[in-house]
């Protein structure tokens, strides 16, 4: 029998992180153990008050049953608490936060919930693959908004054509910015909420670095309007729980309600014993603080190590990430090869594999992303192979 799969899944190009996961994979069946930049998956340890409280929890959860589709009372309130303390804004937890099943799920089935077949969703370019896969299988056109360095990587959205703005339903925006380490000043945000209450669109913002910084504190949106906005969250990247697959989102309550009614049609709502330990990680910024200093190290680390052979300084404001300039006629899947080659061995994601040719641009083109993951000694190991190989 002939498997036909769908058009939507026949149209979509390979996943950017598993053709980075297949690169890998060749070196090591080759004999060289590289040292791997390219996935955002952080290697240290999760925090042990959160292992700790995770373990007892499946014991008093024993019985527990299916979860909340919305989240725990306890958890919803954590989240409203550590918002409250963190950005200075008031949440309702039973109206304004339901939880998810970390932030990929939320952001790739969030355009099901407002998208007719046609609409746009408007996006940042590069950027995180699922704003333009959840339009696509909601029957959506993705529109996007290149991220310049002439522009500090904020989206330029007087260059959005007003006939695309009035036809978009979703605006994203993603600060601290993966790829590129940028932070967005109060105005920007201010910006988007004017642009999206102008044109009727929902502002949705996504939130998942903004306690990884190394400077001022990057705001959340929320602090400027909850009309028409959300705020999405994780904690895989500020309490290293990627494998906890837990989340929030955050914002206006009509909107809330219309992505848990979508929901409850979708999944049966993250484990209890998971939200109990997200609990744990809310109550305890220890951890958050030791990661930041880690971090600031292989970040300063690898920016001394690539200056030092003549490539320009991309030192993030933010961010688990360098979004790295290249070399002088080098594009950036040349440039990533060349730091596979078996003197560096260093794997790193190509510009060009997380952004999209739209328009004529491919803002990736000249850039390449190290993920600071590995740890503090491989990061100087690989510094140092850069700075003795990459003349």
């Amino acid at each position: 029998m002939k498997i036909q799969i769908s058009n939507r899944l026949a149209g979509l190009a390979g996943y950017a992180f598993a053709e980075v996961d297949n690169e890998v994979a060749k070196l090591r069946k080759a004999g060289i153990t590289p040292i791997d930049f390219g996935v955002g998956d952080p290697k240290e340890a999760t925090p042990q008050a959160v292992r700790s409280a995770i373990k007892k929890a499946v014991d008093k959860r024993k019985s527990s049953g299916y979860p909340s589709y919305t989240g725990t009372d306890e958890f919803r309130r954590e989240i409203a608490r550590w918002n409250k303390k963190r950005f200075g804004v008031s949440l309702n937890y039973e109206r304004e936060i339901t939880s998810t099943i970390g932030a990929k799920e939320a952001v790739f089935n969030f355009p099901e919930a407002f998208i007719n077949p046609g609409d746009y969703a408007i996006m940042p370019n590069p950027g995180y693959p699922p704003y333009d896969r959840g339009t696509l299988f909601a029957e959506g056109k993705p529109y996007f908004v290149p991220l310049l360095k002439e522009n500090n990587f904020l989206m330029d959205l007087g260059s959005i054509p007003r006939e695309i703005a009035k036809k978009s339903k979703i605006l994203w925006i993603n600060y601290p910015n993966n790829p590129t380490g940028a932070v967005a000043p109060e105005e920007f945000f201010k910006e988007a909420i004017d642009f999206g209450h102008d044109n009727g669109m929902i502002v949705a913002s996504d939130e998942c670095y903004t306690e990884i910084y190394f400077g001022k504190k990057p705001h959340s949106i929320l602090e400027f309007s909850k009309e028409g906005v959300v705020a999405v969250n994780s904690l895989s990247k500020r309490s290293a729980m990627t494998g906890y697959r837990v989340g929030w989102v955050a914002g206006d309550e009509n909107i809330v309600a219309a992505f848990r009614k979508l929901k409850t049609n979708i999944d049966s709502g993250t484990a209890t014993f998971v939200q109990d330990a997200a609990i744990a990680a809310l109550r305890d910024e220890k951890h958050v603080e030791k990661m930041r200093s880690e971090y600031k190290q292989k970040r300063d680390i690898l920016v001394d190590a690539l200056v030092s052979v003549g490539l320009e300084d991309c030192s993030p404001e933010a961010t688990l990430y360098l979004w790295q300039k290249t070399p002088k006629n080098m594009d950036s899947v040349a440039f990533a090869k060349r730091l596979l080659q078996k003197d560096i061995a260093v794997v790193v994601t190509p510009g060009e594999w997380v952004s999209t040719n739209f328009n004529g641009i491919n803002p990736g083109r000249n850039y390449i992303r190290f993920a600071f993951v590995p740890t503090l000694e491989e990061t100087r190991k690989a510094a140092e192979r850069i700075k003795r190989h990459l003349k």
